[in-house]
């Protein structure tokens, strides 16, 4: 029988079987009288009683004495948490209502369960001494002492029923481990099977890397169900109530004596559990797989990459900018290939499963350094031999060949300029050059002053008189988010389709371009819903001149923010819409879609991510291409409205045999609305066409681009950061960037002059006759940014220091020309080439109408004679701005001529009273 004792204050008499008149206990401090039989023991002191009583267990529970134990390595490995204060009783009731046999109070408040002593554990070798806390609940009763237990068994102890041992496949090639069983049968999943007890946690690290919550009614049923669902292979149970799943084994794992994984399942006393760094492992792996300890790979790696060694990353901006999440497949060169596909030179891997990519700079820029290697020891996530770094650890990688982009900046004259142009009287939605050397401006209704008409046409030779630069017109209904064109008609009209809401959706507005540069004409736009309109009405879509003259409308919504407009139509009208699932399924990414002819036959349509190529005479798929490369850890991002980048022609030149090209630019990611900072170019009739991304100076969304007569493209406004719509971009980028496509891919960008004025939603550029760029626009409605009249011109560096451009003379009656006719006009001066630009017109960052084309020319001294291209698959009928260009790329001032004629007729529509038509 064992005894316990305590010091009460001395007023009670003790006898009997209880503790009567008030007696408490008292501090050990007032036991200070020694025994007289035994001077080494206390027998009280003044007013104060040494008080023993036999430890009794409850009915059906055996006593065992003091047990040792650790916090690191626990005795009885499954703890439980009775209400109320701890006593003995409510120890052992838990215990036994868990099931199980050994149960044991520590540390006057702690409660310990199991079905085995583990890790070492046993009666402690000083006896009863160090069993010396009173019990928290009830301080008659002790409750064991620091890292001891007061351990109590039911009954007779636990029994285990014996069931077949299990072998299984070393991970040494030709060995077999026979393990003994666990306590009884346990129902496993078909093909799943117990795979012994493993060392966890040694000096290499886990043994397995994904570990779950910690469960209080852990089985190992449970654990391997929630290892199926998570789509892993390999199970371990460690502690009573730990699970952790993973494919393999990993830091060099060795197995354990079956013994050892002794813990009692949190939620089965009759299963085990593993115990202490110790795991019972399931799998459903014929052959459980054990990988070595990781190293660092420093050889095999892609292209001209090298490991740099072990980084920092914990400074408050992050070394590396760009992460990327791969939980099944991150090793390096899966990391570092997708940087420097996207132009990073630098890449980073971090805590296993963890990409990141970037520069030089962003490293320089977070100030963090390299640190000892030995920070850097988590295995990665697609090869369990190779580190990925660690916590705020990156192994480091960067590039050590030819650049992977590599940008010029120019300056000086080189830059060109931003120059202000005039005030303005609205914020325009749409501008278009027209062939009478104006500009009309179309505004969105409701958000500009209240006395505006809606439509304005500017005059570059009045430039000084601001009355006489605005010619007043006007629209009867809103053309916010609606399409423009020129149209191949005689006289070159203008078209604007679609609109806001209601009425306007469905609008088809007409205006005839008329007077002449300083004197105002006396058209104005023609709009009769209830006479002409398109069959859907249709909020942003883009319009486009086919082969045949006839104008192809796609998609748009159903006004603002509505219902999806999934559909082509044809003006003028001819049969019923054409459904397209694929804009269906993109809706609301694939507002004003990129369209081109291609001159082997079909239309190409890029929408969104997705790019495809329709049949010109049914408009149905014929091809589906590759979706366009998004950022590069996003492929989610997106290139037309509301990501709003921008889509250009690249130039064609005769003979017209190489393959055209599209190239796509900026945009932004979904949600987050991190603008792109790379353009995309395909080649779309090449079999098994490919994206060939190259990466801009910076990043870019609300991106305008306007074609340049050299066969340059200007890229300028937008933004950082954000999306199309109001308010929701930031940032604005006020960098223009020249790309020359004559030059080797990832070598054609130049960073350019800057303006001090912010471009971002409903932005424009366009080219003018002059050859500079008109540039307008910024509609933000928000309390950061205004809202922006005033007009600029960009000039491109071909016109800075005042250049002697050459003139065109043409007769009024060499400007129709058929497909293969050949023109001879006189010039100026001396002339290396001709162009011949598209008539666009620019809104939301998409360019309606533009094309490049440098034709067949001869010229000698003052006469050039051209040759029209062949067809109108390559060059759709249409007005286009003919430069002629000197040997230093200096331009003339544009003169307008049409290719193809009228083939659609359009000029004899429509027939209704409200309009106007000029013939064929």
């Amino acid at each position: 029988m064992f005894y316990f004792s305590f010091i009460f204050i001395l007023i009670p008499l003790v006898y009997g079987n209880a503790i009567v008149n008030n007696g408490v206990p008292a501090g050990a401090s007032g036991r200070n009288v020694v025994c007289k039989g035994n001077s080494s023991g206390f027998c009280g002191g003044p007013n104060r009683l040494n008080t023993y009583a036999s430890r009794q267990a409850p009915s059906g529970w055996n006593i065992l004495g003091c047990y040792t134990d650790s916090v690191n390595k626990r005795t009885l490995t499954n703890q439980q948490f009775p209400a109320g204060d701890l006593t003995t009783e409510s120890c052992l009731t838990a215990c036994y209502g868990a099931g199980f046999a050994y149960a044991g109070t520590e540390y006057g408040g702690e409660c310990y369960c199991g079905n085995a002593f583990s890790n070492g554990g046993g009666p402690a070798l000083d006896g009863e001494s160090g069993c010396n806390m009173a019990c928290k609940g009830n301080a008659q009763e002790t409750c064991g002492g620091p890292n001891r237990l007061n351990v109590y068994q039911f009954g007779d102890g636990p029994t285990t029923t014996s069931v077949p041992s299990t072998t299984t496949q070393s991970i040494n090639p030709g060995t077999t481990t026979t393990t003994s069983a666990i306590t009884t049968p346990i129902t496993l999943p078909p093909g799943w099977a117990y795979k012994g007890c493993w060392l966890d946690n040694n000096n290499n690290g886990r043994a397995m890397k994904y570990q779950q919550t910690d469960n209080n009614q852990l089985t190992v049923e449970s654990c391997i169900s929630t290892c199926i669902t998570l789509g892993y292979s390999v199970a371990g149970m460690e502690y009573a109530y730990q699970c952790f799943c993973d494919d393999f084994l990993r830091n060099a794992a060795t197995s354990a004596s079956e013994s050892d994984c002794s813990a009692a399942c949190a939620g089965n006393p009759n299963e085990l559990c593993g115990a202490g760094n110790r795991l019972s492992v399931y799998s459903n792996n014929t052959v459980l797989t054990v990988y070595p300890v990781p190293s660092v790979q420093k050889t095999n790696l892609p292209g001209s990459w090298q490991y740099t060694g072990c980084l920092a990353d914990d400074a408050q901006t992050r070394a590396l900018p760009y992460q990327i999440i791969l939980t099944k497949n991150n090793t390096a060169n899966n990391c570092i290939s997708q940087c420097s596909a996207f132009g990073y030179s630098s890449g980073g891997l971090e805590y296993g499963e963890e990409c990141f990519c970037g520069d030089p700079g962003d490293v320089a820029t977070a100030g963090v350094q390299l640190v000892q290697e030995s920070d850097c020891n988590m295995g990665c996530t697609g090869n369990a031999t190779t580190i990925c770094g660690g916590s705020r650890r990156l192994s480091y990688y960067t590039w050590n060949g030819p650049p992977l982009t590599q940008w010029s900046y120019a300056s000086g004259n080189a830059a060109g300029q931003y120059q202000f142009l005039i005030g303005g009287v609205v914020v325009p939605l749409v501008t278009q050059a027209g062939r009478n050397g104006k500009v009309t401006f179309l505004e969105k209704s409701g958000t500009g002053p209240p006395n505006t008409t809606g439509a304005y046409e500017l005059d570059l030779n009045q430039l000084n008189n601001f009355t006489g630069a605005w010619r007043p017109m006007h629209v009867k209904t809103d053309v916010f988010c609606s399409s423009s064109l020129t149209l191949p008609d005689k006289v070159g009209r203008q078209i604007n389709l679609g609109g806001w809401a209601g009425d306007s959706t469905f609008g088809v507005r007409l205006y005839w371009p008329d007077g002449s540069p300083g004197v105002w004409g006396v058209n104005d736009w023609q709009e009769n819903v209830n006479e002409v309109s398109l069959q859907a009405g249709r909020w942003y879509p883009t319009s486009m001149i086919m082969t045949n003259g006839s104008i192809l409308v796609v998609g748009g919504e159903e006004g603002s923010n509505g219902a999806p407009v999934p559909s082509l139509e044809i003006l003028p009208p001819v049969g019923p819409i054409i459904f397209c699932d694929w804009l269906n399924r993109t809706d609301p990414n694939n507002l004003y879609p990129f369209l081109a002819v291609l001159p082997s036959g079909g239309v190409f349509v890029a929408y969104y991510n997705e790019a495809r190529i329709l049949d010109e005479v049914t408009l149905q798929t014929s091809r589906v291409l590759p979706n366009m490369p998004g950022a590069v850890n996003n492929f989610l991002a997106g290139r037309t409205y509301p990501m709003e980048g921008t889509a250009i022609l690249l130039p064609q030149y005769a003979p017209y045999t190489d393959p055209l090209q599209i190239m796509v630019c900026g945009g932004s990611t979904p949600f987050q609305g991190f603008a792109l900072d790379n353009c995309v170019t395909i080649a779309p009739e090449v079999p098994n066409a490919k994206w060939t991304l190259e990466r801009m100076p910076s990043k870019r969304v609300l991106t305008c681009m306007t074609a340049l007569p050299d066969g340059t493209y200007l890229i300028l406004n937008g933004a950082h950061q954000g999306f199309g719509g109001f308010g929701l971009a930031q940032d604005p980028n006020h960098n223009a960037v020249l790309y020359d496509p004559s030059k080797p891919v990832n070598y054609r960008f130049t960073v350019m002059a800057n303006t001090t004025i912010d471009r971002l939603y409903h932005s424009e550029a366009i080219l003018l006759d002059d050859g500079r760029v008109l540039v307008s626009g910024s509609d933000p409605e928000d309390d950061r940014h205004v809202q922006e009249y005033r007009v600029e011109v960009f000039v491109p560096p071909y016109l800075m220091g005042n250049p002697t451009p050459p003139t065109i003379t043409i007769a009024d009656s060499a400007k129709d020309w058929a497909y293969s006719q050949r023109v001879t006009f006189t010039v100026s001066q001396n002339v290396v080439k001709v162009s011949l630009l598209g008539a666009g017109a620019s809104t939301h960052g998409n360019i309606m109408g533009q094309r490049t084309i440098f034709p067949e020319a001869t010229c000698s001294g003052t006469s050039c004679t051209v040759t029209a291209p062949p067809n109108a698959h390559i060059c759709p009928p249409g007005w286009f701005q003919m430069f002629a260009l000197d040997s230093n790329g200096v331009p003339s001032t544009a003169v307008w001529i049409r290719i193809g004629g009228d083939p659609a007729g359009l000029g004899n529509w429509p027939q209704a009273p409200d309009f106007t038509i000029p013939g064929v």
